[in-house]
């Protein structure tokens, strides 16, 4: 099971702390005030820990989730560099997997069946299979560095081994290179 936990402690209840630590007293209104502030910061609290219930549940659920990046969107060609417009993409994914603290999250680099170009090669990359590596261990580290617990992540490239569409068009090519992040809860 996922779990999350957020401690917060409510600023009204700093304040009425502050206030008895100091002798001081408090008018009634202000008690009044500071009262109905904690009462309604510990409301919100409790909707923030049903949400995260449910997307725990939501999760075990519905079993693995996978968000499906076009390595065209997240990468310029021949490189393995994210781009300004596959960081936004990723800091969305990264927003709804920062709040998990337990289950598995792999990220799968995906390519299509045509040949490595010179300038990978010149970067060390071999084939296909190694440009999907370094693509999945490039998402992988940039979740990790926005917020997703390191702990959950791990990262394997597949090469042109399992191709979304066929090869022989160029819109069968494109749908073949791209990055799979795939969600699993405990249990699944």
């Amino acid at each position: 099971m996922i779990s999350v936990t957020i401690f917060r402690l409510p600023a009204a209840t700093l304040a009425v702390f502050a206030v008895l630590m100091a002798g001081g007293c408090t008018p009634q209104a202000n008690y009044d005030e500071l009262q109905t502030r904690y009462q309604q910061e510990q409301a919100a609290n409790q909707k923030l820990q049903a949400d995260n219930a449910q997307l725990q549940a939501d999760l075990v659920q519905q079993g693995p989730q996978t968000y499906t990046v076009a390595a065209d969107l997240l990468f310029a060609p021949g490189n393995f560099d994210v781009t300004p417009n596959g960081q936004a993409a990723l800091n969305d994914i990264a927003g709804k997997l920062s709040v998990l603290k337990s289950g598995k999250i792999t990220v799968n680099g995906y390519t299509d069946d045509q040949g490595i170009g010179e300038a990978l090669k010149k970067q060390g990359i071999k084939s296909n299979l190694d440009l999907s590596s370094k693509r999945a261990d490039v998402v992988a580290n940039y979740l990790r560095t926005h917020g997703v617990d390191a702990k959950l992540i791990s990262a394997k490239g597949l090469g042109d081994t399992h191709p979304a569409a066929p090869n022989n068009t160029a819109a069968g090519r494109a749908q073949n290179r791209r990055i799979e992040i795939v969600v699993e809860g405990p249990g699944n």
